[in-house]
């Protein structure tokens, strides 16, 4: 028995003994090193970049180019703020959502003279086609096209016209000619000797106020400035956009007429040299037919029966008028004016000055019951069409509206509208 116990002691300091040497082992192993693990970061990868007109760019672009969605939402916005067009690489590093690094990266491809002083400073271009002239030319008379039949890309040929519109329409002279950023000194030598300017700037060639300008050559003659189209306006020596805003304002602030010269005055795109100019050749009739047909009096004019005309004359365009007549028509006439507002593609400033002249009459609204209402008229009309079919359903067993109403189970807002055609 003494015998056994001590062979169990034996192997008991044995096993102990071994556990005492792994532990040892183990405490005494050095840690093994992990390999160093390296994260990549967005920034860190490489973009394939090349030149850029940041006004050119959208969300999406901006975003290729590394910007969060959040990001380009604020330089589109920050666009907007400055005019709706970056003019300098000064002006579009103030923007807060792009960083200094980032800039940094970005600036040597930006298609943007350094500063905003000499907005038409030379720029890095890629002429990626070969420029050829065969024939003395001017370019004052050059159309886009023209210009990119001779080996200019379609945002050059848009460039170098917005350069000769910066001028006032001409380029004058060789001299300024060759200042046009967009074409290289490379190119400019090849285009000088077909081309039919002066090379010196005439002594006449001032500035005025932002924009260089020439005594005007144009051949005045008298007009009236209210039956004058797009292509009149033109004629008078303005750009498309520029008559374009003429015409908008005389239809939409003006109610469609000129009244006075000071009302031409006012327009901002008419400079007051312009002004000068076209003043001895203006001749408004005041007592034109068409000026009788709009002192239209508005405050007698009933919302649920002005006509298409009657809109444009009180200076909707035809697409806010369209759709307001659309929309009163499949309401078979609205019942309050906040309907009027809430319309689709209509603007809303001038909207909201009609609603508070006009009157509105609702007499002749066709209102109905749920039970009575006719199916084609429940499922055509906006605030009916989509819950048609459960009503035709409900009506058959139910002739009570509040019971049918309940049964629909719609979103109160939805209930009150169709409240508006109930009787």
């Amino acid at each position: 028995m003494m015998r056994k116990n001590y062979y169990q002691k034996l192997a008991f300091m044995g096993m102990l003994l071994i556990v005492l040497l792994a532990f040892q082992k183990y405490t005494s192993r050095e840690k093994e090193d992990f390999p160093e693990v390296k994260f990549i970061t967005e920034s860190s990868a490489a973009l394939n970049l090349t030149d850029f007109d940041p006004n050119d760019l959208d969300a999406k672009q901006w975003m290729h180019l590394g910007f969060s969605e959040k990001q380009a939402s604020t330089i589109l916005n920050y666009k907007k703020i400055v005019g709706g067009e970056f003019t300098s690489k000064d002006q579009l590093k103030k923007c807060y959502a792009i960083s200094e690094e980032k800039f940094t990266e970005l600036n040597s491809f930006i298609l943007l003279p350094e500063n905003g002083k000499g907005h038409f400073e030379k720029f890095k271009t890629n002429d990626k086609k070969e420029i050829s002239v065969s024939k003395k030319f001017n370019p004052d008379g050059l159309s886009a096209s023209e210009w990119m039949k001779m080996g200019f890309s379609e945002k050059q040929a848009e460039a170098i016209l917005k350069y000769r519109n910066y001028l006032g329409g001409s380029f004058v002279s060789k001299e300024k000619f060759k200042e046009c950023f967009i074409i290289s000194s490379e190119n400019y030598s090849k285009l000088e000797p077909y081309i039919l300017l002066p090379v010196k700037t005439p002594d006449n060639f001032r500035k005025s106020g932002n924009q260089y300008a020439i005594k005007s050559t144009i051949q005045y003659h008298s007009f009236d400035p209210n039956t004058l189209d797009l292509d009149g306006w033109k004629g008078l020596g303005f750009s498309e956009k520029q008559a374009n805003t003429i015409i908008n304002y005389r239809e939409r602030n003006l109610r469609g007429t000129f009244k006075s010269l000071e009302d031409i005055k006012k327009c901002f795109v008419i400079s007051p040299e312009k002004f000068q100019e076209l003043s001895p050749y203006i001749k408004l009739n005041t007592n034109t037919n068409l000026i009788q047909k709009q002192e239209t009096d508005f405050s007698k004019i009933d919302l649920n029966s002005i006509t298409f005309k009657q809109l444009l004359e009180f200076g909707l365009d035809e697409k806010s008028a369209g759709s307001m007549i659309g929309f009163r028509k499949k309401l078979r006439g609205f019942v309050n004016k906040q309907q009027i507002l809430d319309t689709y593609n209509i603007d809303k400033n001038l909207v909201q000055k009609l609603i508070s002249i006009a009157p509105l009459d609702v007499s002749n609204v066709p209102k109905y019951t749920l039970t009575e209402a006719p199916e084609e008229w429940l499922k055509d009309h906006p605030y009916f069409k989509y819950s048609a079919d459960k009503i035709i359903f409900y009506r058959t067993t139910y002739t009570d509206d509040k019971k049918i109403l309940k049964l629909l189970k719609l979103k109160p807002e939805y209930e009150e509208r169709m409240k508006l055609y109930l009787k």
